[in-house]
């Protein structure tokens, strides 16, 4: 059966097309596009009439390519930005009327398990690790082992509300990079107090970037996570850090919506591995969209 999923995030809105079967996943189609719903408003819990413009022009897109493709299903799935605005109801009406999408809102916790579903669909968590995934509005983490859940969260520090609360300098300053941890740090809700995790799980997003800057190639599978050197990770999170918006535009390797948040992720990244000094680093391309496929 054809099935679709569509994730509806602060920056970026993901369609998965794939053959589902029981715990089996066959990619049929995927792509992404850079809608910005938080762009203007998401600190103020709101999204804008220009955001709202752009969410439908994408998602009446996104049905096309789903009639193109014969799906039986779809399922629409909205976070942060939009669980948090006051004009969501309005917002979700819209979307309904114009395209016939009913978005399904889901809070925190349930994002952060179905991330864990969507990594654990192909990697094994024959030891302890952390699972992050960099969002727009929030960012997720989970603790996970053999046994399954440890520990979950989701923190409302995401990239696009970090860009819209300070006004950054290009490249990143050291004050700049100062007051991103601080944020951070600010609203950690102490998680990082007792974590033990031997390996750190990327989940998909900045993540692929990452490993695309260390390897100058694509990410080479939908599905397979692939360890990086922990070496190697670090120094491309300090170059992406350090470099100027020029810089990344002309690089290949950092897609068109990346390449303004790119080193506040990379920062965020770099002081959670701070927190908990793992050993190994793995990228995954899998992530919510993968777990609400396997939960149809």
């Amino acid at each position: 059966m054809i099935r679709a999923v569509i994730d509806l995030g602060t920056n970026t809105f993901n369609l998965a097309i794939a053959q589902v079967g029981q715990q089996e996943l066959i990619l049929v189609h995927s792509e992404k596009e850079g809608v910005a719903l938080g762009m203007g408003g998401i600190n103020d819990s709101y999204i804008t009439e220009d955001a709202i413009q752009r969410a439908l022009s994408c998602l009446s897109r996104f049905v096309a390519v789903c009639v193109e493709y014969k799906v039986s299903e779809i399922k629409a799935i909205g976070t942060s930005a939009i669980r948090d605005a006051q004009n969501s109801n309005d917002f979700l009406n819209r979307v309904f009327l114009a395209t016939g999408i009913s978005i399904e809102v889901i809070d925190g916790p349930t994002e952060a398990a179905y991330i864990y579903k969507g990594i654990a669909f192909s990697y094994s968590f024959e030891t302890s690790g952390l699972i992050m995934d960099i969002g727009g509005g929030s960012t997720e983490f989970i603790l996970a082992d053999a046994s399954g859940i440890q520990k979950l969260v989701s923190l409302d520090i995401g990239v696009s509300r970090i860009i819209q609360t300070y006004s950054l300098h290009d490249p990143l300053s050291k004050k700049d990079i100062k007051n991103i941890e601080d944020f951070l740090e600010e609203r950690d809700q102490d998680f990082f107090s007792n974590i033990m995790a031997e390996s750190f799980i990327g989940a998909s997003g900045s993540f692929e970037t990452f490993y695309e800057l260390i390897h100058e190639k694509g990410f080479p599978s939908p599905y397979e996570p692939f360890e990086v050197n922990l070496n190697d990770f670090l120094e491309v999170l300090n170059q992406v850090i350090a470099s100027s918006l020029q810089e990344r535009n002309e690089n290949p390797y950092i897609i068109e919506i990346r390449k303004i948040m790119a080193p506040i992720a990379a920062v965020k990244v770099r002081w959670v591995l701070s927190k908990i000094n793992p050993k190994r680093i793995v990228v995954s391309p899998c992530s919510l969209k993968e777990g609400v496929l396997l939960s149809f």
